[in-house]
Protein backbone atom coordinates (compact mmCIF):
# COMPACT_ATOMS: atom_id res chain seq x y z
CA UNK A 1 0.00 0.00 0.00
CA UNK A 2 2.83 2.39 0.91
CA UNK A 3 4.60 1.55 -2.33
CA UNK A 4 1.47 2.30 -4.37
CA UNK A 5 1.01 5.60 -2.56
CA UNK A 6 4.62 6.55 -3.29
CA UNK A 7 4.13 5.86 -6.99
CA UNK A 8 0.95 7.99 -7.02
CA UNK A 9 2.79 10.89 -5.38
CA UNK A 10 5.67 10.60 -7.83
CA UNK A 11 3.26 10.44 -10.77
CA UNK A 12 1.54 13.60 -9.56
CA UNK A 13 4.95 15.27 -9.25
CA UNK A 14 5.79 14.31 -12.84
CA UNK A 15 2.52 15.74 -14.10
CA UNK A 16 3.13 18.95 -12.14
CA UNK A 17 6.67 19.27 -13.52
CA UNK A 18 5.48 18.76 -17.08
CA UNK A 19 2.74 21.34 -16.50
CA UNK A 20 5.35 23.84 -15.37
CA UNK A 21 7.27 23.20 -18.57
CA UNK A 22 4.11 23.62 -20.62
CA UNK A 23 3.40 27.10 -19.29
CA UNK A 24 7.01 28.28 -19.37
CA UNK A 25 7.63 30.57 -22.40
CA UNK A 26 9.79 28.79 -24.92
CA UNK A 27 11.20 31.87 -26.61
CA UNK A 28 13.37 32.68 -23.60
CA UNK A 29 14.61 36.08 -22.65
CA UNK A 30 13.05 38.20 -25.34
CA UNK A 31 9.39 37.86 -24.36
CA UNK A 32 10.19 37.78 -20.68
CA UNK A 33 12.29 40.93 -21.05
CA UNK A 34 9.40 42.63 -22.84
CA UNK A 35 7.21 41.86 -19.81
CA UNK A 36 9.79 43.36 -17.50
CA UNK A 37 9.89 46.46 -19.65
CA UNK A 38 6.11 46.86 -19.70
CA UNK A 39 6.29 46.85 -15.90
CA UNK A 40 8.96 49.54 -16.19
CA UNK A 41 6.94 51.76 -18.54
CA UNK A 42 7.64 54.90 -16.49
CA UNK A 43 11.31 54.35 -17.40
CA UNK A 44 10.27 54.37 -21.08
CA UNK A 45 12.10 51.21 -22.07
CA UNK A 46 11.16 49.66 -25.36
CA UNK A 47 10.79 45.98 -26.14
CA UNK A 48 13.97 46.01 -28.19
CA UNK A 49 16.91 44.25 -26.57
CA UNK A 50 20.47 43.35 -27.31
CA UNK A 51 19.86 41.41 -30.50
CA UNK A 52 22.98 39.27 -30.35
CA UNK A 53 22.23 37.96 -26.88
CA UNK A 54 18.50 37.57 -27.52
CA UNK A 55 19.11 35.66 -30.74
CA UNK A 56 21.51 33.40 -28.88
CA UNK A 57 19.00 32.73 -26.09
CA UNK A 58 16.13 32.30 -28.54
CA UNK A 59 18.11 29.87 -30.68
CA UNK A 60 19.01 27.79 -27.65
CA UNK A 61 15.45 27.90 -26.31
CA UNK A 62 14.19 26.58 -29.64
CA UNK A 63 15.82 23.23 -29.00
CA UNK A 64 16.41 23.43 -25.24
CA UNK A 65 12.85 22.68 -24.08
CA UNK A 66 12.22 19.66 -26.31
CA UNK A 67 15.75 18.41 -25.65
CA UNK A 68 15.24 18.45 -21.88
CA UNK A 69 11.83 16.77 -22.15
CA UNK A 70 13.44 14.11 -24.36
CA UNK A 71 16.29 13.70 -21.86
CA UNK A 72 13.76 13.22 -19.06
CA UNK A 73 11.87 10.58 -21.06
CA UNK A 74 15.09 8.77 -21.96
CA UNK A 75 16.14 8.86 -18.33
CA UNK A 76 12.83 7.29 -17.32
CA UNK A 77 13.04 4.63 -20.03
CA UNK A 78 16.66 3.67 -19.32
CA UNK A 79 16.21 3.48 -15.55
CA UNK A 80 12.93 1.58 -15.96
CA UNK A 81 14.61 -0.88 -18.33
CA UNK A 82 18.03 -1.52 -16.79
CA UNK A 83 18.08 0.28 -13.49
CA UNK A 84 18.26 -1.38 -10.05
CA UNK A 85 15.17 -2.28 -8.13
CA UNK A 86 12.79 -0.64 -7.56
CA UNK A 87 13.25 0.42 -11.18
CA UNK A 88 10.07 2.42 -11.55
CA UNK A 89 10.84 4.48 -8.46
CA UNK A 90 14.36 5.26 -9.66
CA UNK A 91 13.03 6.07 -13.12
CA UNK A 92 10.42 8.54 -11.81
CA UNK A 93 12.74 10.26 -9.33
CA UNK A 94 15.56 10.77 -11.83
CA UNK A 95 13.19 11.88 -14.61
CA UNK A 96 11.71 14.47 -12.24
CA UNK A 97 15.21 15.60 -11.18
CA UNK A 98 16.10 16.23 -14.84
CA UNK A 99 12.99 18.37 -15.37
CA UNK A 100 13.53 20.35 -12.17
CA UNK A 101 17.21 21.15 -12.59
CA UNK A 102 16.73 22.17 -16.21
CA UNK A 103 14.01 24.76 -15.52
CA UNK A 104 14.94 27.73 -17.76
CA UNK A 105 14.36 30.43 -15.13
CA UNK A 106 17.98 31.59 -15.24
CA UNK A 107 17.90 31.67 -19.03
CA UNK A 108 14.81 33.88 -18.93
CA UNK A 109 16.39 36.22 -16.38
CA UNK A 110 19.78 36.55 -18.08
CA UNK A 111 19.00 39.40 -20.48
CA UNK A 112 16.28 41.43 -18.70
CA UNK A 113 18.11 41.51 -15.36
CA UNK A 114 21.24 42.99 -16.91
CA UNK A 115 19.21 45.47 -18.92
CA UNK A 116 17.13 46.62 -15.96
CA UNK A 117 20.15 47.05 -13.71
CA UNK A 118 22.15 48.70 -16.51
CA UNK A 119 19.39 51.19 -17.32
CA UNK A 120 19.00 51.98 -13.63
CA UNK A 121 22.75 52.53 -13.27
CA UNK A 122 22.67 54.84 -16.28
CA UNK A 123 19.89 56.90 -14.70
CA UNK A 124 21.95 57.27 -11.52
CA UNK A 125 24.81 58.58 -13.64
CA UNK A 126 22.59 61.07 -15.48
CA UNK A 127 22.32 58.96 -18.64
CA UNK A 128 18.66 58.30 -19.43
CA UNK A 129 18.14 55.44 -21.87
CA UNK A 130 14.83 55.52 -23.70
CA UNK A 131 15.46 52.46 -25.84
CA UNK A 132 17.10 49.38 -24.31
CA UNK A 133 18.58 48.50 -27.71
CA UNK A 134 21.11 51.24 -27.00
CA UNK A 135 22.80 48.93 -24.49
CA UNK A 136 23.82 46.69 -27.36
CA UNK A 137 24.33 49.31 -30.05
CA UNK A 138 26.48 51.74 -28.06
CA UNK A 139 29.25 49.20 -27.64
CA UNK A 140 29.54 48.97 -31.44
CA UNK A 141 29.73 52.72 -32.09
CA UNK A 142 32.91 53.71 -33.90
CA UNK A 143 31.95 57.22 -35.04
CA UNK A 144 30.54 60.02 -32.91
CA UNK A 145 29.01 62.97 -34.75
CA UNK A 146 28.62 66.12 -32.66
CA UNK A 147 27.07 69.51 -33.10
CA UNK A 148 29.05 72.50 -31.85
CA UNK A 149 26.68 74.95 -30.21
CA UNK A 150 25.24 73.58 -26.97
CA UNK A 151 27.03 70.23 -27.33
CA UNK A 152 30.73 71.06 -27.32
CA UNK A 153 30.06 74.59 -26.09
CA UNK A 154 27.93 75.87 -23.24
CA UNK A 155 25.10 76.88 -25.54
CA UNK A 156 24.93 80.30 -23.87
CA UNK A 157 26.57 82.57 -26.46
CA UNK A 158 27.27 86.22 -25.71
CA UNK A 159 27.76 89.13 -28.06
CA UNK A 160 31.38 90.27 -27.84
CA UNK A 161 31.94 92.59 -30.82
CA UNK A 162 29.76 94.85 -32.93
CA UNK A 163 31.41 96.40 -36.00
CA UNK A 164 29.54 98.80 -38.27
CA UNK A 165 30.43 98.84 -41.95
CA UNK A 166 31.13 102.59 -41.81
CA UNK A 167 33.74 102.00 -39.11
CA UNK A 168 35.44 98.97 -40.65
CA UNK A 169 38.34 101.00 -41.98
CA UNK A 170 38.87 102.73 -38.65
CA UNK A 171 37.57 101.87 -35.26
CA UNK A 172 35.44 98.87 -34.22
CA UNK A 173 32.70 98.96 -31.64
CA UNK A 174 33.61 96.65 -28.79
CA UNK A 175 30.46 95.29 -27.24
CA UNK A 176 32.44 94.23 -24.20
CA UNK A 177 33.23 97.87 -23.57
CA UNK A 178 29.74 98.84 -24.78
CA UNK A 179 29.00 102.26 -23.27
CA UNK A 180 31.67 104.26 -25.12
CA UNK A 181 30.85 102.76 -28.50
CA UNK A 182 27.11 103.01 -28.05
CA UNK A 183 27.45 106.73 -27.82
CA UNK A 184 28.76 106.93 -31.38
CA UNK A 185 25.29 106.10 -32.67
CA UNK A 186 26.32 103.92 -35.64
CA UNK A 187 27.13 100.84 -33.59
CA UNK A 188 24.12 101.38 -31.36
CA UNK A 189 21.85 101.63 -34.39
CA UNK A 190 23.36 98.48 -35.91
CA UNK A 191 22.69 96.59 -32.67
CA UNK A 192 19.15 97.99 -32.43
CA UNK A 193 18.25 97.02 -36.00
CA UNK A 194 19.80 93.52 -35.71
CA UNK A 195 18.19 92.80 -32.34
CA UNK A 196 14.80 94.03 -33.53
CA UNK A 197 14.99 91.67 -36.51
CA UNK A 198 16.16 88.73 -34.39
CA UNK A 199 13.78 89.06 -31.44
CA UNK A 200 11.28 86.55 -32.82
CA UNK A 201 13.95 83.93 -33.55
CA UNK A 202 14.57 80.97 -31.23
CA UNK A 203 18.18 80.43 -32.34
CA UNK A 204 20.76 80.72 -29.50
CA UNK A 205 22.80 83.26 -31.46
CA UNK A 206 19.71 85.39 -32.02
CA UNK A 207 18.94 85.30 -28.30
CA UNK A 208 22.50 86.45 -27.57
CA UNK A 209 22.06 89.51 -29.81
CA UNK A 210 18.69 90.40 -28.28
CA UNK A 211 19.94 89.96 -24.71
CA UNK A 212 22.97 92.16 -25.43
CA UNK A 213 20.74 94.91 -26.77
CA UNK A 214 18.47 94.75 -23.74
CA UNK A 215 21.44 94.82 -21.37
CA UNK A 216 22.54 98.07 -23.07
CA UNK A 217 19.10 99.56 -22.64
CA UNK A 218 18.40 99.59 -26.38
CA UNK A 219 14.71 99.97 -27.26
CA UNK A 220 13.72 97.40 -29.87
CA UNK A 221 11.22 97.95 -32.67
CA UNK A 222 8.58 95.37 -33.47
CA UNK A 223 9.26 93.95 -36.97
CA UNK A 224 6.44 94.30 -39.49
CA UNK A 225 7.46 91.04 -41.15
CA UNK A 226 9.65 88.17 -39.99
CA UNK A 227 10.88 85.03 -41.70
CA UNK A 228 13.47 82.57 -40.44
CA UNK A 229 15.38 80.47 -42.96
CA UNK A 230 16.79 77.42 -41.20
CA UNK A 231 20.56 77.25 -41.32
CA UNK A 232 20.90 80.62 -43.08
CA UNK A 233 19.42 83.63 -41.30
CA UNK A 234 16.36 85.81 -40.92
CA UNK A 235 14.58 88.39 -43.04
CA UNK A 236 12.57 91.08 -41.30
CA UNK A 237 11.12 94.48 -41.98
CA UNK A 238 12.12 96.98 -39.28
CA UNK A 239 11.12 100.65 -39.45
CA UNK A 240 10.00 100.08 -43.01
CA UNK A 241 13.39 98.71 -44.14
CA UNK A 242 14.25 95.15 -45.07
CA UNK A 243 16.84 93.72 -42.68
CA UNK A 244 18.93 90.61 -43.36
CA UNK A 245 20.77 88.91 -40.50
CA UNK A 246 22.73 85.73 -41.09
CA UNK A 247 25.56 84.10 -43.03
CA UNK A 248 27.52 85.78 -45.84
CA UNK A 249 26.03 83.43 -48.44
CA UNK A 250 22.56 84.33 -47.18
CA UNK A 251 23.27 88.02 -47.89
CA UNK A 252 24.66 87.18 -51.33
CA UNK A 253 21.48 85.32 -52.19
CA UNK A 254 19.63 88.57 -51.53
CA UNK A 255 21.99 90.66 -53.63
CA UNK A 256 24.19 92.06 -50.83
CA UNK A 257 28.00 91.78 -51.08
CA UNK A 258 29.52 91.02 -47.62
CA UNK A 259 33.18 91.09 -48.76
CA UNK A 260 33.82 94.59 -47.40
CA UNK A 261 33.90 93.11 -43.90
CA UNK A 262 35.58 89.83 -44.83
CA UNK A 263 38.92 90.74 -43.21
CA UNK A 264 37.67 91.68 -39.72
CA UNK A 265 35.24 88.76 -39.87
CA UNK A 266 38.06 86.32 -40.66
CA UNK A 267 40.11 87.62 -37.75
CA UNK A 268 37.25 87.09 -35.34
CA UNK A 269 36.54 83.63 -36.75
CA UNK A 270 40.16 82.55 -36.25
CA UNK A 271 39.66 83.46 -32.58
CA UNK A 272 36.71 81.07 -32.41
CA UNK A 273 33.97 83.69 -32.68
CA UNK A 274 30.80 83.17 -34.69
CA UNK A 275 30.26 86.14 -37.01
CA UNK A 276 26.80 87.31 -38.04
CA UNK A 277 26.42 89.65 -41.02
CA UNK A 278 23.76 92.38 -41.09
CA UNK A 279 22.36 94.19 -44.12
CA UNK A 280 19.78 97.00 -44.13
CA UNK A 281 17.83 98.12 -47.20
CA UNK A 282 20.06 96.13 -49.54
CA UNK A 283 23.36 97.48 -48.13
CA UNK A 284 25.90 95.87 -45.81
CA UNK A 285 25.45 97.42 -42.36
CA UNK A 286 27.98 95.56 -40.21
CA UNK A 287 28.89 92.38 -38.40
CA UNK A 288 28.20 90.99 -34.94
CA UNK A 289 30.61 88.58 -33.24
CA UNK A 290 29.29 86.04 -30.76
CA UNK A 291 31.36 83.86 -28.47
CA UNK A 292 30.14 80.58 -27.01
CA UNK A 293 32.65 79.22 -24.47
CA UNK A 294 33.64 75.57 -24.66
CA UNK A 295 32.31 73.53 -21.73
CA UNK A 296 34.95 72.83 -19.09
CA UNK A 297 34.21 69.10 -19.31
CA UNK A 298 34.46 68.88 -23.11
CA UNK A 299 38.28 68.47 -23.49
CA UNK A 300 38.30 65.66 -20.91
CA UNK A 301 35.35 63.98 -22.59
CA UNK A 302 36.90 64.16 -26.07
CA UNK A 303 40.13 62.64 -24.76
CA UNK A 304 38.23 59.82 -23.04
CA UNK A 305 36.19 59.10 -26.17
CA UNK A 306 39.39 58.83 -28.19
CA UNK A 307 40.73 56.33 -25.66
CA UNK A 308 37.59 54.27 -26.22
CA UNK A 309 38.47 54.16 -29.93
CA UNK A 310 35.80 56.52 -31.25
CA UNK A 311 36.36 58.87 -34.20
CA UNK A 312 34.77 62.27 -33.59
CA UNK A 313 33.24 64.28 -36.41
CA UNK A 314 31.91 67.79 -35.84
CA UNK A 315 29.05 68.95 -38.08
CA UNK A 316 28.15 72.59 -37.59
CA UNK A 317 26.30 75.30 -39.40
CA UNK A 318 29.00 77.74 -38.32
CA UNK A 319 31.71 78.97 -40.69
CA UNK A 320 34.82 76.92 -41.41
CA UNK A 321 37.30 79.19 -39.56
CA UNK A 322 35.33 79.23 -36.31
CA UNK A 323 34.63 75.51 -36.49
CA UNK A 324 38.30 74.67 -37.16
CA UNK A 325 39.44 76.90 -34.28
CA UNK A 326 37.18 74.96 -31.88
CA UNK A 327 38.22 71.61 -33.36
CA UNK A 328 41.92 72.43 -33.01
CA UNK A 329 41.46 73.30 -29.34
CA UNK A 330 39.64 70.04 -28.64
CA UNK A 331 41.45 67.62 -30.94
CA UNK A 332 38.37 66.80 -33.02
CA UNK A 333 39.25 64.32 -35.78
CA UNK A 334 37.19 65.82 -38.60
CA UNK A 335 35.23 69.02 -39.16
CA UNK A 336 32.51 69.91 -41.63
CA UNK A 337 31.31 73.51 -41.42
CA UNK A 338 28.45 75.40 -43.01
CA UNK A 339 26.28 72.29 -42.78
CA UNK A 340 22.52 72.75 -43.04
CA UNK A 341 20.20 70.62 -40.85
CA UNK A 342 19.14 68.46 -43.79
CA UNK A 343 22.80 67.99 -44.69
CA UNK A 344 23.52 66.68 -41.20
CA UNK A 345 20.82 64.09 -41.70
CA UNK A 346 22.26 63.02 -45.07
CA UNK A 347 25.81 62.95 -43.69
CA UNK A 348 24.78 60.62 -40.87
CA UNK A 349 23.00 58.36 -43.33
CA UNK A 350 26.09 58.32 -45.57
CA UNK A 351 28.31 57.30 -42.66
CA UNK A 352 25.97 54.43 -41.83
CA UNK A 353 25.86 53.36 -45.46
CA UNK A 354 29.67 53.25 -45.42
CA UNK A 355 29.53 50.64 -42.66
CA UNK A 356 30.07 52.86 -39.62
CA UNK A 357 28.02 52.54 -36.46
CA UNK A 358 27.14 56.16 -35.75
CA UNK A 359 26.10 58.01 -32.61
CA UNK A 360 24.90 61.59 -33.05
CA UNK A 361 24.98 64.10 -30.19
CA UNK A 362 23.08 67.38 -30.43
CA UNK A 363 20.78 69.68 -28.53
CA UNK A 364 18.76 71.78 -30.97
CA UNK A 365 15.64 71.46 -33.07
CA UNK A 366 17.88 71.49 -36.14
CA UNK A 367 19.67 68.38 -34.87
CA UNK A 368 16.51 66.29 -34.52
CA UNK A 369 16.55 64.72 -38.05
CA UNK A 370 20.20 63.67 -37.65
CA UNK A 371 19.53 62.30 -34.16
CA UNK A 372 16.74 60.15 -35.55
CA UNK A 373 18.89 58.98 -38.49
CA UNK A 374 21.82 57.80 -36.33
CA UNK A 375 22.21 54.31 -34.88
CA UNK A 376 22.12 56.03 -31.49
CA UNK A 377 20.79 59.55 -30.98
CA UNK A 378 22.14 61.37 -27.93
CA UNK A 379 20.41 64.55 -26.78
CA UNK A 380 21.62 67.09 -24.25
CA UNK A 381 19.16 67.36 -21.37
CA UNK A 382 19.66 71.13 -21.52
CA UNK A 383 18.51 71.21 -25.17
CA UNK A 384 15.18 71.34 -26.96
CA UNK A 385 12.29 68.95 -26.34
CA UNK A 386 12.27 67.97 -30.01
CA UNK A 387 15.88 66.81 -29.84
CA UNK A 388 15.20 64.84 -26.65
CA UNK A 389 12.20 63.12 -28.23
CA UNK A 390 14.25 62.18 -31.30
CA UNK A 391 17.10 60.62 -29.31
CA UNK A 392 17.49 57.24 -27.67
CA UNK A 393 19.75 58.60 -24.92
CA UNK A 394 19.47 61.83 -22.96
CA UNK A 395 22.37 63.30 -20.98
CA UNK A 396 20.64 65.03 -18.08
CA UNK A 397 23.47 67.46 -17.39
CA UNK A 398 24.36 68.02 -21.04
CA UNK A 399 27.88 66.82 -20.26
CA UNK A 400 29.73 64.89 -22.97
CA UNK A 401 31.33 62.75 -20.29
CA UNK A 402 27.91 61.10 -20.16
CA UNK A 403 28.65 59.61 -23.59
CA UNK A 404 31.80 58.04 -22.16
CA UNK A 405 29.68 56.52 -19.38
CA UNK A 406 27.07 55.34 -21.87
CA UNK A 407 29.66 53.53 -24.00
CA UNK A 408 31.30 51.95 -20.94
CA UNK A 409 27.89 50.95 -19.54
CA UNK A 410 26.91 49.40 -22.85
CA UNK A 411 30.06 47.32 -23.04
CA UNK A 412 29.74 46.16 -19.44
CA UNK A 413 26.03 45.39 -19.80
CA UNK A 414 26.50 43.23 -22.89
CA UNK A 415 29.41 41.44 -21.25
CA UNK A 416 27.23 40.91 -18.18
CA UNK A 417 24.43 39.44 -20.31
CA UNK A 418 26.86 36.97 -21.84
CA UNK A 419 28.11 36.00 -18.40
CA UNK A 420 24.51 35.44 -17.29
CA UNK A 421 23.82 33.25 -20.31
CA UNK A 422 26.95 31.28 -19.47
CA UNK A 423 25.75 30.73 -15.91
CA UNK A 424 22.35 29.64 -17.19
CA UNK A 425 23.78 27.22 -19.73
CA UNK A 426 26.58 25.76 -17.61
CA UNK A 427 24.18 24.71 -14.83
CA UNK A 428 22.08 22.83 -17.35
CA UNK A 429 25.04 21.32 -19.19
CA UNK A 430 26.49 19.99 -15.94
CA UNK A 431 23.29 19.45 -13.98
CA UNK A 432 21.13 17.50 -16.45
CA UNK A 433 23.59 14.56 -16.86
CA UNK A 434 24.07 14.38 -13.09
CA UNK A 435 20.30 14.44 -12.54
CA UNK A 436 19.91 11.73 -15.18
CA UNK A 437 22.24 9.49 -13.12
CA UNK A 438 25.43 9.29 -15.20
CA UNK A 439 27.49 9.26 -11.99
CA UNK A 440 25.57 6.38 -10.46
CA UNK A 441 27.46 3.51 -12.16
CA UNK A 442 30.83 4.94 -11.09
CA UNK A 443 30.20 6.54 -7.72
CA UNK A 444 26.70 5.52 -6.76
CA UNK A 445 25.63 9.19 -6.74
CA UNK A 446 22.04 10.23 -7.54
CA UNK A 447 20.64 13.76 -7.44
CA UNK A 448 17.66 14.10 -5.15
CA UNK A 449 14.86 16.22 -6.71
CA UNK A 450 15.02 18.52 -3.69
CA UNK A 451 18.71 19.16 -4.32
CA UNK A 452 17.93 19.62 -8.00
CA UNK A 453 15.42 22.35 -7.08
CA UNK A 454 18.04 24.03 -4.89
CA UNK A 455 20.61 23.90 -7.71
CA UNK A 456 18.06 25.33 -10.15
CA UNK A 457 17.30 28.18 -7.74
CA UNK A 458 20.99 28.81 -7.20
CA UNK A 459 21.48 29.28 -10.94
CA UNK A 460 18.83 32.03 -10.90
CA UNK A 461 20.44 33.59 -7.83
CA UNK A 462 23.80 33.55 -9.62
CA UNK A 463 22.33 35.37 -12.63
CA UNK A 464 20.67 38.01 -10.45
CA UNK A 465 23.79 38.51 -8.32
CA UNK A 466 25.97 38.87 -11.40
CA UNK A 467 23.59 41.41 -12.94
CA UNK A 468 23.61 43.47 -9.73
CA UNK A 469 27.36 43.92 -10.12
CA UNK A 470 26.55 46.55 -12.75
CA UNK A 471 25.32 48.83 -9.97
CA UNK A 472 28.90 49.38 -8.76
CA UNK A 473 30.94 48.71 -11.91
CA UNK A 474 33.33 51.58 -12.78
CA UNK A 475 32.26 53.55 -15.87
CA UNK A 476 35.14 55.99 -16.15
Amino acid sequence: MKRRTRFIVLAIAVVAAVAVWAVTPSDSAFKQAATWQRLAEPGRLSAAHAHLEDNCADAVAGWFVPAVVLASLLTFIIWAAIGPEPRLAYALVNAIAVLIIACPCALGLATPMSIMVGVGRGAREGVLIKNAEVLETMKKVDTLVVDKTGTLTEGRPRLTECIAAAQAAGRAGQEGGGAAEAGSGTVAELLRIAASAEQNSEHPLARAVVEAAKERGVTLAEPDRFESITGAGVVAVVDGQEVLVGKPDFLRQHGVDPDALAEPAAKLQHEGRTVIFVAVAGRLAGILAVSDPIKESTPEAVEALHRLGLRILMLTGDNARTAQAVADRLGIDEVEAGVRPQDKHERVRALRAAGHVVAMAGDGINDAPALAAADVGIAMGTGSDVAIESAGVTLVKGDLRGIVKAVALSRRSVRNIRQNLFFAFIYNVLGVPVAAGVLYPLFGILLNPILAAAAMSFSSVSVVANALRLRTAPLA
